[in-house]
């Protein structure tokens, strides 16, 4: 399979049916919750599409759980209507400048998306406090977040899959 990444791999992970379906997003949402105690942050999103769903999922659960975590995602590239935005998710008058922010993915593979969607935040004045991906595919994700000095945290990587 060729990945987004440009790379191919006998291994695919389709991470979509799982992140929408009721319990998947659930699950998934409460792992990420989880892993996110005790950590500051005021928003939790990534790059279109694959975050959408888990962001989404996130914000509603942490409302169950008493906490404010709106959701935002960033656009591969911004509207050349309406608001003409990159960054969607924010309010009227409401900026990136001074927000904590927890960046999320479906699967990583080299952590492109992942550090597109995290320039945008900076270059809006956000911080990123932590980046959180469902399956890392040990690829190189690691080193290139370290080089970004992006904290990373995957909740499953590929050695969790191989028997």
């Amino acid at each position: 399979m060729k990945l987004a990444s440009g790379k191919t791999s006998t291994f695919y992970f389709n991470m979509k049916p799982t992140m929408l379906d009721s319990e998947g997003a659930f699950l998934i949402a409460t792992l990420i919750l989880d892993q996110l105690e005790g950590i500051e942050a005021d928003m939790v999103g990534g790059l279109e599409m694959g975050a959408v769903p888990i962001a989404a999922s996130v914000a509603t659960l942490a409302h169950t759980r008493g906490r404010k975590l709106p959701a935002f995602f960033v656009r591969k590239q911004a509207k050349e209507h309406g608001t003409k935005s990159l960054i969607e998710g924010l309010g009227p008058g409401e900026t990136m400048s001074g927000k904590r922010v927890v960046i999320v993915e479906d699967v990583t593979t080299t952590g492109g998306s992942s550090i597109k969607a995290a320039e945008a935040i900076r270059a809006a004045g956000g911080t990123i406090v932590r980046v959180i991906t469902i399956v890392d595919r040990l690829d190189g994700a690691a080193d290139a977040f370290a080089t970004a000095s992006l904290p990373f945290h995957p909740l499953l990587t590929l050695n969790d899959f191989k028997t």
